[in-house]
């Protein structure tokens, strides 16, 4: 409907979604299927948006804030909501570097986190400084900030439990995706993937691990492609 409105092509479809990114994971899979299908309408209908268009037209409550981002290349900075996307190229991160989902078999409510959040202990780190840490180093630092963590450790504290183990396991970086409940783990585990994966799963009720690592869209006229 947002399409039809946006670009006056009066089409419709029929679409098969195929979930594979849980929901409650703070991983933007419900903004994500809202974005492809965004970008798939564009396409059937022979482009009649650019990929600028796309992002301007995206900045809507209906497909949801995070909706913008996956619109751009893949890397962007996000301001506001999240709505206001400054694409940016690519950063130097290292080839081959291995990206780990942990998701605890739980979700969290995005607005209960936001609920127990205490704006007086946000970061106090400069965004843009922190948007040149990575721009300059790509994700070889130790300034990891997401303000979400601490109220989403208030909403659930075996998370946060969660994530003390995980820095234990020698990973490059650990830090909560979004609003919980996923952690994302950079790096190889020092005891190796197999035992990593076994030994969390023992101690922890974990819904899946997964092995995955960064991608951007080939082109601003190309999709994402399956890791």
């Amino acid at each position: 409907k947002l399409f039809r409105e946006k670009s006056g092509i009066q089409r419709f479809f029929d679409v098969k979604l195929e979930k594979k990114i849980p929901a409650q994971a703070g991983m933007g899979g419900g903004s994500s299927n809202a974005a492809t299908a965004f970008y798939g309408a564009n396409v059937l209908c022979g482009s009649p948006a650019t990929p600028e268009d796309l992002i301007k037209w995206g900045d809507d409550p209906v497909i949801g804030s995070d909706a913008t981002f996956f619109l751009s290349e893949g890397t962007a900075y996000c301001t506001g909501r999240g709505e206001i996307v400054t694409p940016i190229d690519g950063l130097p991160i290292k080839e081959g570097l291995s990206v780990f989902l942990v998701k605890p078999n739980y979700g969290l409510s995005t607005g209960k986190v936001f609920k127990a959040m205490d704006y007086s202990a946000l970061s106090k780190v400069d965004p843009e400084e922190l948007l040149q840490t990575f721009k300059d180093k790509g994700t070889s630092h130790s300034f990891w900030v997401n303000d979400l963590e601490s109220p989403a450790f208030t909403v659930s504290p075996e998370l946060s439990e969660l994530k003390d183990y995980l820095n234990g396991c020698g990973f490059e970086a650990v830090l909560m995706s979004g609003s919980g409940s996923t952690i994302f783990c950079l790096g190889e585990p020092g005891s190796g993937a197999d035992i990593f994966e076994a030994s969390t799963k023992e101690k922890f009720d974990i819904e899946g691990i997964w092995k995955t690592r960064f991608m951007r869209r080939p082109s601003p006229s190309e999709w994402y492609q399956e890791v």
